[in-house]
């Protein structure tokens, strides 16, 4: 009996990793019925960290409303783990791009408050041990609006707290830690995280993620500025210099906030979830064939997403690797050179992303039908 190993990303705004892997085996279904086909939703610490994680150990998933990036009431998830003692947090839930409309989005304005609301509620029921998926952010404020959640004082030159948003960065002149909520003290904080950019400069946080937020090319100088302003009186007030630590910049400069306010550990979120799922032994006891997949495979795909994280561990144990994908950008040539054998596009013909999101569940299961035609073809051959 053949064994295939179906272990993808999200489709972003169309069906989330479970769908999708649901979706592959039951194209390989309708070929091969006998197949065995072993389905492990992924996700790289943004969009999808808490269903992959809570499905696959068991565990459940809670609400918490909270406050938005603009500062309305939003009904936030997390999730406890099957082990009863490890709590995840995707900080989208409660601070991401996905709560703010188009025409509102201004990472001048938004905030991460809700994401320290977030981690409050967690640790004021005892968890002590967090993972918190950093991706998806609609912010720009370096984690500060999260620490003034969690009782830090950011103060500014007449001692009153700073307003919400990168905006009010520009005015930070102290930052007083003393109140923070003491449950943190003894809290080990992981940050699945899948970008490597610095807080500030060139390629950090304001001039490669802000554009998406909302912001100008006349706003992206202030961005920058209000992320220096913080990491200056972080240095000075805390002892922390987070300013070119790789991984600060992710989810506007959250990830740099993480370690400087609350002692969190950035870590590769892909190899957090490959950790978690024992997904090396899974590949370890052989399969003849692993597909995997995202949205759209690019130059970019080689810079820790899913995709080519599943190539590098298979091609360890000499497995096939097959990437069934929504559309093939610009450089997607370049994941041939990491592990990835063939790459197949859900179109069968040109049409809109509309269309494409819309149909996406059955354009999955047709390719994998097709991909599954295939095997058959070439063991016959």
């Amino acid at each position: 009996m053949r064994r295939i190993i179906v272990a993808p990303d999200s489709f972003k705004e169309s069906l989330d990793a479970a769908a999708v892997a649901r979706h592959i085996a039951s194209g390989i279904k309708q070929v091969s019925p006998e197949t065995e086909v072993v389905q492990v939703p992924l996700s790289d610490g943004g969009e999808g960290l808490v269903d992959t994680l809570v499905s696959a150990t068991d565990g459940r998933i809670m609400a918490q409303e909270v406050t938005g990036p603009l500062g309305d009431p939003v009904e936030a998830s997390y999730g406890l783990l099957g082990d009863g003692k490890t709590v995840v947090i995707e900080m989208a839930s409660a601070s991401g791009l996905g709560l703010v409309p188009p025409e509102r989005r201004n990472p001048l304005l938004t905030t991460t408050f809700g994401t320290g609301e977030l981690i409050r509620t967690v640790v004021d029921k005892g968890y002590r041990r967090l993972i918190v998926g950093i991706g998806g952010s609609a912010t720009n404020d370096g984690g500060a609006g999260m620490a003034q959640a969690l009782g830090i004082k950011l103060l500014n030159a007449g001692g009153k707290e700073i307003t919400g948003g990168a905006a009010g960065l520009l005015g930070l002149e102290r930052i007083d830690p003393a109140n923070i909520h003491p449950g943190l003290r003894d809290t080990e904080i992981l940050v699945a995280c899948d970008v490597d950019n610095p807080l500030c400069g060139p390629s950090g946080a304001a001039y490669v993620y802000g554009p998406q937020k909302g912001a100008a090319p006349d706003m992206l100088p202030l961005l920058d500025r209000a992320l220096e302003r913080l990491t200056e009186v972080i240095k000075r007030d805390i002892g922390t210099e987070i300013r070119h630590l790789p991984g600060s910049g992710a989810a506007g400069g959250l990830g740099g906030g993480l370690v400087a306010f609350l002692g969190g550990r950035l870590c590769r979120g892909i190899d957090l979830v490959f950790d978690i799922l024992k997904f090396e032994e899974l590949l370890a006891r052989g399969a003849d064939l692993v597909i995997t997949g995202e949205g759209e495979i690019n130059s970019q795909s080689i810079y820790g997403k899913v995709p080519v994280a599943v190539a590098r561990l298979a091609k360890k144990y000499n497995l096939p690797v097959l990437a069934i994908v929504g559309s093939i950008g610009p450089g997607a040539e370049k994941v041939r050179e990491e592990g990835i054998d063939a790459i197949m596009s859900i179109m069968p013909r040109p049409m809109s992303l509309e269309e494409a999101v819309e149909r996406g569940a059955g354009l999955l299961a047709d390719a994998a039908e097709r991909a599954a035609r295939i095997m058959n073809l070439l063991r016959r051959s």
